[in-house]
């Protein structure tokens, strides 16, 4: 396929940690195959965000999920690059004016994995361990299923956590699946939690791509390595949780997945302590995704409460 990109590199901008170098590089290896191109195709843009340098506090403090985002936005707006590749459930629901998510990629496992060197299943830790977390969500889910065991707040990229575990800075961690299997790393994996158990963050395991809305060539370049199902699913799950104003101060989880045709979705929310929970589920066409989502969110939102989302 001749682009403009034959005589100048698609500029794909990033982060610049081992797992988000690993999705811009799947993004740029699919997009080789796809259109027979060579690597010089492609140049890769490290771009540093606010999320990447502030890491001793908690998101919630210090801005949400766009500080993993708005620097890299802000390169993609004044032109220093055609596309940004991030993981879904890093992006906010409402995007700047003039960028679309325009393509997802296949979607990997969603669930959550629990590594530990002292038990094999978070139920197994000894009374009163320690757990290092930086989601929210994780944080209540282990609460609400440990009240014993002491939940801290562990930013840091993967190899940071992993690193803090081995010093032994805490007794066990949750991390993504999907993340660690992209990173080659899922010998580390002590056990898989299944999502029935922990329903994942939004967007869980896939990665989005973001381009200028009028960048008809680029979004053309991208439509050969777009996953339909994946972004059916996320539709769903971004609808529910921008009913909810997902942020990162309210521990929100939720999954949409298509069996057998159909769209099946389930959602929850809880306090950060795990005490109190509301859940739903959905089933429908696929083709109602967004209206599917956005009713399991107003749902919850009313059976929450105006105090439930301020904590």
């Amino acid at each position: 396929m001749q682009t403009k990109h034959s005589a100048s590199p698609l500029r794909i901008g990033t982060r610049g940690s081992a797992l988000a170098l690993a999705q811009a590089h799947e993004t740029r290896d699919r997009l080789m195959r796809a259109h027979g191109l060579p690597e010089e195709a492609f140049e890769i843009v490290v771009i540093k965000t606010s999320g990447d340098r502030i890491q001793d506090r908690p998101l919630s403090e210090v801005g949400g999920k766009g500080l993993f985002t708005k620097e890299i936005e802000a390169a993609m707006l004044e032109g220093g690059i055609d596309i940004a590749v991030h993981s879904s459930k890093d992006m906010p629901t409402v995007l700047p004016e003039g960028l679309e998510l325009v393509a997802f990629l296949p979607r990997e496992d969603v669930r959550d994995a629990f590594i530990s060197h002292k038990a094999a299943r978070l139920q197994d830790l000894p009374q009163g361990a320690v757990v290092g977390s930086s989601s929210l969500r994780r944080q209540a889910m282990i609460k609400r299923l440990r009240p014993d065991i002491d939940v801290v707040m562990y930013r840091g990229n993967v190899q940071t956590r992993l690193q803090k575990l081995a010093d032994g800075v805490v007794d066990a961690t949750l991390l993504a699946h999907a993340g660690l299997k992209r990173l080659g790393l899922g010998e580390v994996v002590t056990s898989v939690i299944g999502t029935d158990e922990f329903l994942p963050a939004v967007g869980q395991g896939a990665i989005c791509i973001e381009a200028r809305a009028d960048d008809t060539r680029t979004r053309d370049l991208l439509a050969a390595i777009h996953d339909r199902d994946t972004e059916t699913c996320l539709v769903a799950e971004r609808a529910f949780l921008k009913v909810l104003d997902g942020s990162c101060r309210t521990p929100i989880g939720g999954l949409a997945r298509l069996v057998e045709g159909e769209l099946r979705f389930a959602g929850l929310i809880l306090t950060p302590d795990g005490r109190t929970r509301h859940e739903t589920t959905r089933d429908g066409a696929p083709g109602d995704a967004e209206a599917l989502g956005t009713d399991a969110g107003a749902e919850l939102k009313r059976r929450g409460g105006p105090g439930f989302f301020s904590g």
